[in-house]
């Protein structure tokens, strides 16, 4: 075993103790957010920090890191509060990871990483087309975190696009089925598998697997 107490963690290198607690966590989904700002000029950022909040109503949040540097993800919420949420899957993970790149705000990630623009009804924020899994939302709240400057955003998706074949009987969405990937630390990009579902969890009573996979 390797241990490390608070005074060595907070000892490393800067790049050391980002990597280790970063990829501490474990498996994060990771995304695509669009935003435009004011004079609809769009952006694209990969995330990967989105957790569920609730399904009544449908909310999530993000992070966003310390607006020390310009965030334009950031800035174009602050000005025109909508967003989109675009899963990374295996086809497009380069064009995707190429978006953490810091471009000029006037410059479109959308046409410097080569992804194309789609929109779906009245959504005034771009999707990416070559996403399969993908909401759109609307910013509620900014939660500023005062231990480290990061910025908790909250969001309610206001809709949802998906293939046929991804969604399950019972609504359930199975992110297998379009080889979404994970992502460990900040650039380990990682292939999912189902292993299986298991029973609801009472006392007393013996967990059952169900459609446990045989791969």
């Amino acid at each position: 075993m390797k241990d490390f107490d608070k005074q060595e963690i907070n000892s490393l290198e800067d790049r050391d103790r980002i990597n280790l607690i970063n990829s501490l966590i474990g498996v994060k989904s990771v995304n695509l957010i669009g935003t435009t700002d004011k004079i609809k000029t769009s952006n694209l950022a990969i995330i990967s920090s989105l957790f569920h909040l609730g399904a009544s109503p449908a909310l999530f949040g993000f992070v966003i890191r310390p607006d020390t540097v310009t965030r334009d993800t950031l800035n174009n919420l602050r000005e025109h509060p909508y967003l989109t949420v675009n899963q990374v899957h295996q086809g497009i993970i380069e064009k995707a990871h190429q978006t953490s790149a810091r471009y000029d705000s006037d410059k479109s990630e959308f046409k410097e990483c080569l992804l194309t623009e789609e929109f779906y009804g009245d959504h005034p924020v771009p999707f990416v087309k070559e996403s399969l899994i993908k909401f759109g939302a609307k910013f509620i709240r900014e939660i500023k975190v005062e231990e480290n400057g990061t910025h908790i955003i909250v969001c309610e998706i206001t809709s949802i696009h998906l293939p046929n074949d991804v969604l399950k009987d019972n609504f359930y969405i199975d992110i297998t089925k379009s080889n979404s990937v994970g992502v460990s630390g900040l650039d380990t990009y990682l292939e999912l598998k189902n292993i299986g579902k298991l029973s609801y969890a009472k006392p007393g009573k013996e967990l059952e697997w169900i459609d446990k996979s045989t791969n």
